[in-house]
């Protein structure tokens, strides 16, 4: 049970013997990852003596504190040399159309600056559930996929965030460009682990995490293929692995097996469009559209008329294309 809680420490007392993740994840009531960041941090102590280890052992009584509102002065170990255009900013949340080829947040084997460090540089405050390497992030998008992605700017918003995210309330739509068309509206439900041939991958493997994601065709001309997906569930590569897993690939996710000339398309079609949720604080429900980046639209334009690519696009159109989704073909 919580017996001190201020803005910069929350502190509370261990009722039986069980490892240290655990203890804080229930006990603050956030994710294990999030309690994992906070231990690597060394944000949380046992006993006065900070401890760093997930699996440490608590016991019976033992005092837990954890610094859980104080944001450390991070000092970028690289330049960040680009911009990243914002939707939507209030108190507690931050909308950015994320562009391509950024990676969002740092990692041992990274060599170049991130989202996060773009954020620390433009002084945005940040919740720091996730410690300061992921400060304020809720979700990710990889690399070479652009689009909506929310920030948190605070604890509060950030459990709130993170709670939408776990009861699926949360919600995506992309788009991509692919070569194959999707024949009809389908959702494949298939469980999605580490490719057991390469780690750089994922892939549908029997024993992986259940993924769910919506699949719909917009347009299909000149040997090219505009779609949408719609995700329930947020595991890595989530998109590009359920394509491959019914022979469909986006172009340019040479990983995941599109076949083209090196270098011809720079990265991976993939564009989060649209994201819904919960306000934090209003508790009203928001959506925020997320402008095409221009390598995307010139490649759909060059195969596409601007009247159709346009009409396919319209957020309303696309919320009653899903609309339906509960009776689409489930692929398993």
């Amino acid at each position: 049970m919580i017996t001190k809680k201020g803005i910069n420490l929350v502190e509370f007392r261990a009722d039986k013997r069980q490892r240290l993740d655990i203890l804080v994840a229930n006990e603050l009531k956030i994710s294990r990852n999030q309690a994992l960041n906070l231990i690597k941090d060394n944000l949380v102590s046992v006993n006065n003596k900070e401890i760093s280890k997930a699996s440490f052992k608590i016991s019976d009584n033992d005092l837990i504190s954890v610094k859980f509102g104080e944001k450390k002065e991070v000092k970028n170990e690289y330049e960040v040399n680009f911009n990243v255009p914002i939707i939507y900013e209030d108190d507690d949340i931050l909308v950015l159309n994320k562009p391509p080829h950024i990676v969002t947040h740092g990692a041992l084997s990274l060599k170049e600056a991130t989202l996060v460090e773009w954020l620390n540089q433009n002084n945005f405050m940040l919740s720091n559930l996730n410690g300061d390497t992921r400060a304020g992030i809720v979700h990710r998008l990889d690399r070479g996929t652009s689009g909506a992605i929310v920030v948190a700017k605070n604890n509060t918003a950030h459990n709130a965030l993170s709670a939408q995210l776990s009861d699926k309330s949360m919600g995506r739509i992309y788009l991509a460009l692919t070569d194959l068309p999707i024949k009809e509206p389908c959702v494949i439900n298939r469980p999605i682990g580490r490719n057991p041939q390469n780690r750089l991958k994922n892939a549908v493997i029997p024993n992986g995490r259940s993924a769910k994601s919506a699949f719909i065709n917009l347009i299909s001309q000149n040997g090219i293929n505009l779609i949408a997906a719609k995700l329930f569930t947020g595991r890595t590569h989530q998109i590009r692995v359920h394509l491959l897993s019914i022979n469909r690939h986006i172009l340019g996710d040479d990983l995941y097996g599109f076949k083209s000339e090196k270098g011809k398309i720079a990265r991976v079609m993939l564009h989060a469009y649209m994201l819904y949720f919960t306000h934090p604080v209003t508790k009203k429900r928001v959506v925020f559209t997320a402008p095409i980046y221009d390598d995307f639209k010139n490649l759909a334009l060059s195969k596409f008329s601007k009247e159709i690519f346009d009409e396919k696009i319209d957020t309303k159109f696309l919320d009653t294309a899903f609309s339906g989704v509960s009776s689409w073909l489930c692929l398993n």
